[in-house]
């Protein structure tokens, strides 16, 4: 009898003896390099005919299959059972298409909460002090250049939208900082680390000093803060993001920075990556990062184990360790 095999899509930098430990119960095969039109050709020759669980890394939707569409999707082997992802986010992947093929889909939650956070704070004090403005001015031996009196975090009132890992993460940190912590989910969190639940999003955006967003990307999502929202918040709003770029409207935070209505923001994320909006550069009133919100050590190496724990649940037991919540609620799944 054939043996099922896993596929790694991508490389995996911090859990490769986790990886190679699969091959006791399955065979690994790897894609680490090629592109989209590759990987399609030995879709259709093949290659990958008894493969029962998909590792894919994040980087391999960026340089080697690009997103996991429906047109992607549809031609995977009928084999393939799971498709286990690496990232929290996982707005890459049609899962409506993965659930309509009988596909169970897993990501990465919890593993990335702290070090996310820690960027969110990194860049919410950034923003408050607009910290870029005598940093370039230092290195350029003009020591404190052009600043700005800064502002100080506590007494403020830092809304967090999505009141998930990340958020209710954000939420313990801002404490210490004696801040006022109000957030807005859909409906009121398990955990809110002593947030006040607003349900109202007009009376959210009117109350907070400081937005920190922590949505995932959807279609719903898309654009969720635009030229409306930012006219219903105080002026002189600082606004955070380390989740998606396309949660905001960039056009519509140029205009507002421009005309004072969010007087700063910390950015890791951009609705157009690796492009960033060049008036966002330009701006000493903005914090820019690349990125980087997981990239630590320690973080990257619980996302991988993670990864490697789901391929290995899904082989040995037919289910998913951290299943993505639409196909959870859905109740279609276990699909084996």
């Amino acid at each position: 009898m054939t043996r099922p095999a896993a596929l790694l899509l991508g490389r995996i930098d911090h859990a490769r003896p986790e990886w190679e430990a699969l091959s006791d119960i399955a065979e690994l095969q790897e894609f680490s390099s090629g592109t989209l039109t590759t990987f399609h050709a030995a879709l259709l020759a093949g290659a990958y005919s008894n493969v029962v669980a998909i590792y894919r890394t994040f980087d391999s939707g960026v340089s080697l299959t690009g997103p996991f569409s429906r047109e992607l999707i549809s031609v995977l082997p009928p084999s393939v059972k799971f498709i286990c992802h690496n990232g929290a986010g996982y707005d890459q992947i049609d899962v409506a298409a993965c659930s309509a093929r009988g596909i169970a889909v897993s990501h990465t939650p919890a593993a990335v909460d702290a070090a996310t956070a820690n960027v969110a704070m990194m860049l919410l004090l950034g923003a408050l002090r607009r910290s870029w403005i005598p940093e370039s001015a230092l290195r350029m031996g003009r020591w404190k250049g052009e600043m700005q009196l800064g502002r100080d975090p506590e007494g403020k009132t830092l809304g967090i939208l999505g009141m998930g890992g990340i958020g209710s993460a954000v939420a313990r940190r801002a404490k210490g900082f004696e801040m006022r912590v109000v957030y807005h989910n859909r409906r009121p969190a398990r955990e809110d680390n002593g947030a006040e639940y607003i349900a109202s999003l007009d009376e959210f955006w009117g109350l907070c000093d400081i937005i920190s967003i922590h949505l995932p990307l959807s279609t719903t999502t898309k654009h969720f803060i635009t030229h409306a929202q930012f006219s219903l918040m105080k002026r002189g709003v600082v606004i955070v993001n380390t989740a998606r770029g396309a949660i905001i409207d960039e056009e519509a935070l140029v205009q507002a920075l421009e005309s004072g209505q969010v007087g700063s923001a910390g950015l890791d994320v951009f609705e157009n990556e690796p492009e960033i909006h060049p008036a966002l550069i330009g701006n000493a009133n903005v914090v820019l990062l690349p990125h980087i919100g997981t990239a630590t050590v320690e973080t990257q190496r619980k996302m991988e184990c993670l990864v490697v724990s789901n391929v290995r649940s899904a082989l040995e037991k037919g289910t998913l360790v951290t299943q993505v919540p639409e196909q959870r609620e859905g109740g279609q799944f276990p699909v084996l």
